[in-house]
């Protein structure tokens, strides 16, 4: 079992000032086993998983069954029940109650949480297992880092875990979760977001590719972002002359769902056309795993004419950017002097999946993945 003690060590610290914590992230991440971790050294804990029927009814009335327990108060699938709120607000507010949650809905989806317990709750987005987390880059590249798919016996069992994954998703975890959408025309779409991957997907292309409405593909892609299955990355917009891309840049967030829907079913995607693109995505989101995401921001910098950065973080009143290149020896490009020059870069980075970390010139410099996400 990987522990996860970055994030064990969150919870721990949430719970020295707020009575409630949130683990926010996708269906089979790993939130209930971090729970369960957290358990371990608790002399009284109380669970209820909202999938549960039994403990679903338990909670219709949660009157009558809360107020009488003491210690951490697990609740798991919080999205289903998001009445709770309310009342779990009163009980904080009137004991010293404390309640971890866990949901597969981002805050925004849970909207009532941000809300109601304002002040009183803060929140975890617990990914898949990171690079950080792993010792295998191409292991975890190719198959992602949902738990099931990365330790499965075989490719071929992950492959099956992750294809199984999403009919469910779409099938019984979104109604599940109270969202209404047609399961064939989500899967349509999705499919075709991983053509988009690494690139700005255009909603009027899309809307006559799928026969769907313009507002039906925007509430879809909304939906995806906010289970934590795709990145919209925002543009990030300087006051200079040349005119700036203005629409989100679109990425599959788990690089084994990514393949699956790639349909790389026994391929490699080394010998694919969208291996760059699959690279990016990859390390992008690994490097942002590795920023704490309440302190920072992540955007994507482009120009009508061209120049371009994958992305782009400001830390500590630096800029700092990053290319992403699946090559042991990049090159330096007109669009990086550029970027450099007009977003005022303090230092570039050209993260690749060779081992070797050097400096290609001045302010910029190459790293491997792995020494990339500590900065």
């Amino acid at each position: 079992m990987i522990q996860r003690e970055h994030y064990l060590q969150q919870v721990k610290e949430i719970f020295e000032s707020h009575s409630v914590c949130a683990i926010l992230g996708p269906r089979q991440c790993g939130k209930t086993t971090l729970a369960k971790l957290y358990m371990r050294d608790l002399p009284s804990v109380h669970i209820f998983d909202l999938e549960n029927p039994q403990d679903l009814a338990v909670l219709e009335s949660p009157s009558l069954t809360l107020p009488h327990l003491n210690g951490v108060i697990i609740i798991d699938e919080i999205q289903r029940r998001p009445d709770l709120f309310p009342y779990l607000r009163f009980l904080v507010d009137n004991s010293d109650k404390k309640f971890l949650i866990l949901g597969s809905a981002s805050q925004d989806l849970i909207q009532q949480s941000s809300e109601t317990l304002a002040g009183r709750i803060a929140y975890i987005e617990l990914p898949p297992f990171g690079l950080s987390e792993v010792k295998d880059m191409h292991k975890h590249w190719m198959l992602g880092g949902f738990p099931r798919s990365f330790l499965a016996v075989s490719s071929h069992q992950s492959e099956k875990w992750r294809t199984n994954y999403i009919k469910n998703f779409l099938e019984r975890d979104l109604s599940m979760m109270g969202i209404q959408i047609v399961p064939s025309n989500m899967r349509r779409l999705w499919n075709m977001l991983a053509h988009y991957h690494g690139q700005i997907a255009n909603l009027s292309e899309l809307s006559r590719s799928l026969e769907m409405t313009d507002k039906t593909i925007k509430r879809y892609m909304d939906i995806l972002e906010g289970c934590f299955m795709i990145r919209q990355l925002k543009p990030w917009h300087e006051n200079i002359s040349k005119r700036q891309v203005k629409r989100p840049k679109l990425y599959i967030r788990d690089s084994g769902i990514l393949h699956v829907l790639l349909g790389l079913t026994g391929i490699s995607i080394l010998t694919h056309p969208k291996c760059g693109a699959s690279w990016e995505g990859y390390a992008l989101e690994n490097l942002i795993y590795s920023y704490d995401n309440d302190l920072y921001e992540f955007y994507f910098w482009a120009t009508e004419k061209g120049s371009e950065l994958d992305l782009f973080v400001i830390k500590g009143g630096q800029r700092i950017g990053y290319e992403f290149k699946y090559s042991e020896a990049p090159k330096i490009t007109k669009s990086m002097h550029n970027v450099i020059e007009d977003l005022k870069l303090d230092r570039l980075t050209i993260v690749t999946p060779g081992e070797r970390s050097y400096e290609l010139a001045e302010g910029i410099t190459v790293k491997s993945l792995r020494e990339a996400i500590y900065h």
